[in-house]
């Protein structure tokens, strides 16, 4: 196993609708892909310290660029409120690897005077988020 850079990843997402197929999102610049365990305390009188038991896992994490007028981009699947089909590369020159499913993403858009107008969604998965390889 090695490091890699960044810039190689890629992130796949059905924009059009719930039932197209998954695209490379132009122009995203990061990405994030975080998975939790729901936490559930079973504290107990006379226990010496708080207790848990392992809940559900979550997935969930956000992607970043700059904004196309071109497409568009995660607002569709945002406004519309439907699962999209997902795939997150880190490295497209080994695409063995990537994590897949559905998610519901939002969208944000961001501007100033003196830079770049900035595109961001956060995502929740709405099915198994799986990674291969």
């Amino acid at each position: 196993m090695s490091r890699i850079a960044g810039r190689r990843g890629r992130i796949y997402m059905g924009v059009a609708s719930d039932t197209a197929a998954a695209e490379p999102l132009p122009f995203f610049a990061s990405w994030s892909i975080n998975f939790e365990t729901e936490k559930i305390d079973v504290t107990a009188m006379d226990d010496q310290n708080k207790t848990y038991l392992a809940g559900l896992p979550d997935a969930a994490g956000e992607f970043s660029g700059f904004y196309d007028d071109a497409t568009n981009q995660t607002y569709t699947a945002a406004v519309d409120g439907l699962p999209r089909k997902f795939y997150l590369y880190p490295n497209t020159a080994t695409p063995t690897q990537y994590w897949f499913g559905t998610i519901l993403p939002d969208f944000q858009v961001n501007a100033e005077v003196s830079g770049a107008v900035e595109v961001s969604a956060s995502w929740a998965a709405s099915s198994k988020i799986t990674k291969v390889g």
